[in-house]
């Protein structure tokens, strides 16, 4: 009874820093709400992270497509002396590649749109 206690503890513990590291925004990464990131994203690299399928579905004019699962391979691509700006469908893959790019890259100014594109109301292309 006893161990299968401490196993429901360690594995409450495991669970809640999974959850934790998930939602947590670090300090290197400036969350924009939409009117902030339409001020600066046409003078910034602008990377759509999703899927090419999500991609070609509609995108944020001007956005290039480096999608997550491509990004490790891709990286260089991005220029760490530049200011980023990135987003996915709902800012969860933004955030992964934020902390990619920083530790890959080094770069310093990085932002990401704060609930993704699935918020985005502005102009929209479609392939």
């Amino acid at each position: 009874m006893d161990i299968q206690i401490i196993l429901i503890i360690v594995l409450a513990v495991l669970l809640a820093v999974f959850i934790i590291r998930r939602l947590y925004t670090p300090k290197y990464l400036k969350v924009l709400s939409q009117e902030e990131f339409i001020q600066g994203y046409r003078k910034a690299q602008l990377i759509d992270v999703r899927e090419p399928r999500e991609y070609e579905g509609g995108h944020i004019l001007g956005a290039r497509n480096i999608p997550m699962s491509q990004l490790r391979q891709r990286v260089n691509e991005v220029r760490a002396d530049q200011t980023v700006y990135l987003y996915c469908q709902s800012g969860m893959r933004s955030r992964q590649a934020a902390k990619i790019i920083k530790k890959k890259r080094g770069a310093t100014d990085l932002n990401h749109l704060k609930g993704g594109f699935r918020t985005w109301t502005g102009k929209v292309k479609k392939k």
